[in-house]
């Protein structure tokens, strides 16, 4: 019986973002906000981040069937949802709806708002605070390059920055090293994506690091690319990059 309680009590703490300090299990990471509170990030997959703070679940791109398949019905039900584009390993109405509970804010673009028939909508350059002490960003999210603008077309998809508590924690959706990126300041944490044809190069993921700056970068999105080359290619940077199971 004791030790039925003891697993029980770490499935416990690993699920909940009431628990003063999370498991330490392998792809979740704690961050500090200026005013001394914790974020943390969980890793889910490819684009999809769950992230607690304060009691509060935001959850980032949810999808269900993307290897390997994740079942959402599992985990405490959200209080934010943030959808970047329509596309199918970042927009699932299926995952939506099994995190979904009375109250629960979707932000999105226009086009997956309309797809799903409802959620806040927000434009690149929109700013929106869904909580007194969340305030969020969106801006542009796109493809540049020859013969891949037709994945990524400008002015349609977002990145977010969301400030938590003073944290500044830039996701970036699928984007190329944009020239925007020069206006992105301050951030604490980002989430970049690598894949081409559809986002960066490790090479350009480099590259946005070294505009933006951020204090600690977690490559995404990066399917089969050798993603340590991005941290080989930014070990003379100031910028910490963690690598975590964002296949």
């Amino acid at each position: 019986m004791k030790r039925y309680y003891l697993l029980l009590l770490s499935v416990m703490t690993l699920f909940s973002c009431k628990a003063t300090k999370p498991a330490e299990t392998e792809g979740v990471d704690v961050f500090k906000t200026p005013t001394g509170k914790e974020v943390v990030f969980h890793c889910i997959k490819h684009g999809s981040i769950r992230i607690c703070y304060d009691g509060k679940e935001i959850e980032i791109d949810p999808v269900t069937n993307i290897p390997p398949a994740t079942d959402y019905s599992t985990m405490p039900k959200a209080d934010y949802i943030f959808v970047t584009h329509e596309h199918g390993d970042h927009f699932d109405k299926q995952a939506i709806a099994a995190l979904t509970k009375e109250g629960t804010q979707m932000i999105t673009n226009a086009r997956c708002a309309e797809m799903l028939g409802y959620g806040k909508v927000m434009a690149n350059g929109d700013k929106m605070d869904v909580a007194a002490d969340i305030h969020v960003e969106a801006v542009p999210a796109y493809n540049y390059s020859e013969g891949r603008t037709q994945f990524h077309p400008k002015g349609r998809d977002n990145g977010f920055i969301i400030t938590i508590d003073g944290l500044r924690v830039y996701i970036a959706g699928d984007t190329e090293d944009i020239p925007e990126m020069a206006d992105i300041k301050d951030i604490d944490v980002a989430f970049l994506p690598c894949n081409q044809p559809y986002t960066m190069t490790p090479e350009q993921v480099a590259n946005a690091a070294r505009i933006i700056k951020p204090k600690v970068l977690f490559p995404y999105h990066y399917s089969t690319t050798e993603i340590q080359k991005v941290a080989d290619l930014l070990e003379d940077s100031s910028t910490e990059v963690r690598i975590r199971n964002y296949q």
